[in-house]
């Protein structure tokens, strides 16, 4: 039985349907809102570049769970700076405070027996420290964070040489941290986090669309939400399907396959983080505070504490980025977290989205961002050796995801 647009609109439902919000979403676009659009389209663009000339190696499962592996620090440490982006400001300290954490975490497990769970502690604890120190300073004495940040990182390069020392490592070898970046989880686990996250979505989502109808709100058609749930269902599928696939290039000697341990560990912050972002008074002050800091004030919002929790947000993040860098190294070394980490988090997060300019930015702007980064610099090795080419490639798609933020910008003002 056909639904009338006028029972849809008594219902508080938009009457259009996929057509109608097809029509909204371009009319988003004209007004400068592009959001995550070009980052996904380049990510599309760049599967088919690579896969069309290294298909053999590139689209292979193993490759596949080894880019995870690969982008899963340069994701984390982007969820973390999206907090201090939104409000107009900048961490440059983010990747050697990833570094530092990490060396707590190997000096006090390796090298002083600590308990595994009290040097995660440890780590994650010199994370908020470090937070709490730089957002004091930014928020409570009026220092710039571009110098803060600068001067912090700086000094933690210096404290992580005095931990570790010049040209020195220090192992990792408890089980449980090597684990979260070498091991996977078994094949039928696999699918019951498919079906948790699919199921939980439809479900969630259909009882906020139920919950708009019986307010009066409007909301999207019935079919624009079965079409994004059906995409999901497809997607999560096709993706746990690769990867409980054999990856082992000798499965008689060695089985490997199953979704990586990390995968889950950033499903779990995306979703809490998002929440946190979008579902409560924190979230709405921290996009307040970087749409207007002196109108948020004004409406009673504390500025200076919001701050400093989003530093501390960004620093505690680098701390869990600094443990799936132990993980994955299975060492510590003065190096952890340096070179060009900082810049393709931040890279991470603006190609995914978010503005440099603060107030626009969310969660999967991270995910998506560093997925980029991490088809670039897994995909590009495989086709050519040289870095420089890499370096400018990385350096092109940031530049362009800039000029389209900027732009978008300039047409909303505009108009």
């Amino acid at each position: 039985m056909t639904t009338t647009a006028a029972e849809q609109a008594a219902e508080g439902q938009r009457p259009e349907g996929i057509g109608g919000a097809a029509r909204a979403y371009i009319d988003k676009l004209r007004g400068g809102d592009f959001g995550s659009l070009p980052a996904v389209l380049g990510l599309a663009a760049l599967v088919i570049l690579f896969g069309s000339l290294k298909g053999d190696r590139f689209l292979s499962s193993f490759n596949f769970a080894n880019l995870l592996g690969q982008g899963a620090m340069i994701i984390v440490i982007a969820m973390g700076l999206i907090f201090v982006l939104l409000l107009g400001e900048i961490d440059l300290a983010a990747g050697v405070t990833a570094g530092m954490c990490a060396a707590v975490l190997g000096v006090t497990m390796t090298e002083h027996g600590w308990p595994m769970p009290l040097a995660l502690g440890a780590c994650i604890l010199t994370g908020i420290v470090v937070g709490l120190a730089q957002g004091v300073l930014v928020a409570n004495f009026g220092i710039p964070s571009f110098v803060v940040t600068l001067a912090t990182f700086l000094a933690f390069q210096g404290v992580l040489l005095l931990i570790i020392g010049e040209g020195g490592t220090i192992g990792i070898r408890d089980d449980t941290i090597l684990a979260i970046q070498n091991d996977n989880l078994p094949v039928w686990s696999g699918w019951i986090l498919a079906a948790v996250i699919a199921g939980g979505y439809a479900g969630l989502t259909l009882m906020r669309r139920r919950s708009r109808i019986t307010a009066g709100l409007a909301t999207e058609a019935f079919t624009v939400w079965l079409a994004k749930t059906g995409f999901l269902v497809a997607v999560v599928a096709v993706v746990t399907f690769f990867l409980n696939e054999e990856r082992s290039r000798r499965p008689e000697i060695t089985s490997i396959k199953g979704i990586p341990w990390v995968l889950p560990l950033i499903l779990v912050l995306f979703v809490g983080l998002t929440f946190l972002l979008t579902r409560t008074s924190f979230g709405r002050h921290v996009y307040a505070v970087g749409g207007n800091a002196e109108a948020a004030r004004r409406a009673g919002i504390s500025v200076a504490r919001i701050k400093v929790i989003c530093f501390v947000a960004c620093s505690t993040l680098a701390a869990v980025a600094g443990i799936l860098f132990a993980s994955r190294d299975n060492s510590i070394s003065p190096s952890t977290g340096g070179s060009t980490t900082l810049l393709l988090a931040v890279g991470a997060a603006v190609i995914g989205g978010t503005s440099l300019f603060g107030g626009k930015g969310r969660i999967i702007d991270a995910i998506i961002g560093g997925l980029v980064v991490a088809v670039i610099q897994n995909g590009l090795p495989l086709v050519t050796e040289q870095a420089g080419i890499q370096y400018a490639v990385t350096g092109g798609v940031l530049l362009i995801a800039a000029s389209v933020d900027a732009l978008s910008r300039r047409k909303s003002v505009t108009g």
